[in-house]
């Protein structure tokens, strides 16, 4: 291993780290310090990470342990020892850093791994890897050369996401976290393939499982998300703000212990199918799993490390899925009569500011984290963190949370795919970090998610709550139609011109200056964005579409108070958006709105008695707009208003011919809209003041948006 460098000391050997035993060091600042000093320490966290790295692989017994699967959803080792030092290149090149590729067919089959999306998505493809020493040869290569920009690259402090710096720390990052995915990976693999290191031994303690207990947690206040100017490089989804108030609850004072867990499996609850969700139950007859896939029976259960099998330590954290742990939670509650599950992302922080857990410091943890203390786990009783023990480090412990983006979440162009395909509500996220978790993942703030079925170096501690775990909104609107009118309606003015939906409620709330002020339909609203702005001085607003996704997004917004979408910008490259009533000023009036699926030329009687009608961009896109100009008036009252805007772009897609409201010529002369607007609604309504023009921008892409007049008609209800 490296040595370290002046000014900068690695962890300090403990009783149980072995003489020769990686030592990882600490995070670097990236907002102060000498720029000079700041290189050489960088320099330092490169070595220390890419060395250890590539010393993890000395577990396995010969090159046969590179290339056998250790578990068919993912690649063999041999991918992985690649893997890292070509995203260095990869995202140096991107970064117009480096000018020319090292070896583009590694920098190729090296660049993506496999997301093990499904339990059964088994993959086949075959590959022509290279040999162990040609990639040896190759890492080597990349060392000298991320080495070499080190040592040259101009250094402005701070580093930040704009900083050409930026994607050196990535790869270190980048690095670290495969450390403990390979490991894991190793603990996987064929045992006869790999071998007892005496750099990575376990930890040796075990003793008597402690009986568990649950302590209460007080309600309180959560507020996280990382600045953009935050001192510590940090991934794209730990960025931005989340605050919640958390009800009070009671944490198990110790992680699920193997013991604690065997009973679960000796009460048969594998067999159960009432323990298990419909998912978990799908993933268990799959896989045929009658315990935690890491234990063994020899005459006895035994327990798999990264390179060997060992009596099992009960009293170590048990190991399991989200799945296994969910069912486990199931069984003690029936156990218990109490409402019992894991802890949501927010009540961990909850737990970890009750327990007064700081982040790690230049000493060995008082955590099983960083390698300071052994590669395995260790007893649960070790490392108490207020009344409560291991609420960081031993294994990470799954959450109910699935992971979703912070309010103003923004990817990184240099990796805007490591957090967004996660937004599904298919992978929940992990808190604490393992005995191997380092650098980015052992700080409090690391966001990490995986699949449900997927295996980490992973436990769990229990709750009981009387509120139920909500989930967040983690879905980006990506339907292109539905987000350009997501980004129409809640987003950001173009080019000057002002947001089109609120132009027209203010347009509109101006013109009801003296009248009646309490019900109002926005009809033809899409995704809502002038039915709140309405809100601000109705009583009562109703907004009606015909299409259900369109409302659906309204609904969102006025549930959640957000909504989340992605916005073509070339090609297939997209950006992420996260919209709010919050941001927007009309969070208070959500309460005041509601949306209604419903045809315009075929409204339901109830939708009746309102002082305005706003039809925005709607008549030339309807089937029957004359029925609907004819009826209309039935609806308002008396000295209500009827607003209609629009393009009057009138295409028989839409609407048959003979049903427009105007653009032809009539008894030989032009027969404009206006035209027909004043015969159809004459009876009932007049003119007041001259139409106008109102501009609108519709954003197609970063570099094509549509400009368009809507002309705009307001015309009063005569009285009865």
């Amino acid at each position: 291993m490296t040595s370290p460098i002046q000014g900068t000391e690695p962890p300090e050997k403990t009783p149980e780290t072995r003489p020769n035993a990686p030592v990882l060091y600490r995070m670097p600042r990236l907002d102060t310090g000498n720029p000079g000093e700041k290189r050489q320490e960088i320099a330092q966290y490169f070595l220390n990470t890419f060395d250890t790295y590539t010393h993890l692989f000395s577990c396995l017994v010969d090159d046969d342990g590179f290339y056998q699967k250790p578990i068919p959803l993912r690649h063999p080792l041999i991918f992985y020892l690649g893997h890292t030092a070509t995203f260095f290149i990869n995202k140096l090149v991107l970064a117009k850093l480096l000018r020319e590729r090292v070896d583009p067919h590694m920098e190729s089959i090296f660049a993506i791994g496999v997301d093990e999306m499904s339990w059964d998505d088994l993959n086949d493809d075959h590959y022509e890897w290279p040999g162990v020493p040609q990639v040896m040869d190759y890492r080597a290569r990349v060392r000298a050369i991320v080495l070499e920009l080190i040592e040259t690259l101009p250094l402005e402090m701070p580093i930040n996401w704009e900083s050409p710096w930026w994607p050196l720390i990535m790869g270190m990052e980048h690095e670290r976290i495969h450390l403990e995915t390979s490991s894991v990976l190793i603990r996987q693999q064929d045992l006869a393939r790999v071998r007892s290191h005496p750099d990575w031994r376990p930890c040796p303690q075990t003793g008597e499982a402690p009986a568990n207990s649950l302590i209460s947690v007080p309600a309180g206040t959560v507020r996280i998300g990382k600045a953009y100017s935050d001192a510590y490089y940090g991934w794209d989804n730990e960025y931005g703000e989340h605050q919640a108030e958390v009800e009070k609850f009671k944490a198990s004072k110790y992680l699920v212990s193997n013991q604690e867990f065997l009973s679960f499996v000796e009460a048969e609850g594998y067999r159960q199918d009432r323990y298990w969700s419909n998912e978990g139950r799908s993933w268990r007859d799959f896989a045929g799993a009658k315990h935690p896939t890491f234990w063994r029976w020899h005459n006895g259960w035994h327990l798999r490390l990264m390179t060997e099998e060992v009596p099992m330590p009960w009293d170590w954290p048990a190991e399991v899925n989200y799945h296994e742990a969910k069912a486990f939670c199931e069984w003690k509650g029936e156990q218990t009569g109490q409402p019992v599950r894991m802890p949501t992302e927010d009540e961990w922080y909850r737990l970890c500011s009750e327990a007064g857990v700081q982040e790690v410091g230049p000493s060995p943890a008082n955590a099983n984290l960083h390698l300071d203390h052994g590669a395995s786990s260790c007893p649960v009783t070790y490392y108490r963190h207020g009344d409560w023990f291991d609420v960081v480090g031993n294994v990470w412990q799954w959450t109910e949370t699935p992971i979703y983006p912070f309010d103003n979440f923004r990817v990184h162009p240099l990796y805007d795919d490591f957090t967004a395909p996660t937004f599904d509500g298919q992978h929940n996220l992990i808190k604490g970090g393992s005995w191997i978790s380092c650098g980015n993942e052992a700080r409090l703030s690391a966001r990490y998610a995986f699949r449900r079925h997927f295996f980490q170096h992973a436990g769990f501690r229990y709750i009981t709550s009387d509120t139920e775990a909500v989930e967040p909104n983690a879905y980006y609107e990506s339907n292109k139609l539905l987000a350009e009118y997501a980004e129409f309606h809640f987003g950001d003015s173009s080019f000057g011109v002002e947001n089109f939906s609120k132009a027209l409620a203010d347009l509109a709330l101006d013109a009801m200056r003296g009248r009646t002020s309490h019900k109002a339909l926005d009809l033809g609203c899409a995704c809502g964005r002038s039915s709140f702005e309405l809100a601000r001085q109705f009583d009562v607003v109703e907004g009606i579409d015909f299409s259900a996704n369109f409302i659906n997004l309204g609904v969102e917004m006025a549930n959640r108070g957000s909504v989340r979408y992605s916005l073509t910008e070339e090609g297939d490259l997209v950006s992420y958006h996260t919209r709010s009533l919050k941001s927007l000023g009309l969070d208070t009036y959500a309460d005041r709105v509601s949306f209604h699926q419903g045809d315009a030329c075929n409204l339901k009687p109830t939708f009746t008695g309102y002082d305005l009608v706003l039809a925005a961009n709607l008549i030339d896109r309807l089937y029957r707009p004359r029925r609907f100009l004819d009826n209309i008036h039935e609806r308002i009252n008396d000295g209500g208003l009827l607003i209609i805007a629009s393009p009057y772009t009138w295409l028989e897609e839409h609407t048959p011919k003979e049903e427009w409201i105007g653009g032809f010529k009539k008894d030989g002369e032009n027969y404009t809209t206006l035209d027909g607007l004043r015969d159809h609604l004459s009876g009932h309504f007049r003119l007041t003041g001259e139409p106008r023009k109102v501009p609108f921008v519709i954003r197609e892409t970063r570099h094509k948006h549509q400009h368009t007049l809507s002309e705009v008609t307001v015309w009063e209800r005569l009285p009865r």
